[in-house]
């Protein structure tokens, strides 16, 4: 079995195709609004072998959003997680009725 390290020992070389973001049915989690979808975007990253390179870019290019080498992006930054959409409950300590 070969890995894609010695499959493509440029990450150049690498085809568009073998990416987990150029997955057609992975495709919406990259710039999905639900945190959940962007974790598994994240975790889809976790073995491309591009990831610091498509990381770095983002950063370069100051994306506005989605999931770029591994990290959540937000107006061009990286930020740990992703807070769903809603307004937060007022006090913590409520619980939902």
């Amino acid at each position: 079995m070969t890995s894609l390290l010695t499959t493509f020992p440029n990450p150049a070389d690498t085809s568009a195709t073998m990416l987990p973001c150029h997955d057609a049915d992975a495709a919406d989690l990259f710039f999905s609004e639900r945190p959940a979808d962007l974790e598994r975007a994240k975790s889809l990253c976790a073995g491309c072998p591009l990831i610091e390179e498509c990381r770095q870019g983002a950063l370069e290019r100051a994306e506005p959003w989605g999931v770029w080498g591994g990290a959540i992006f937000e107006n061009g930054r990286i930020i740990a997680v992703k807070r769903g959409r809603g307004r937060p409950r007022k006090n913590r300590d409520q619980e939902v009725a």
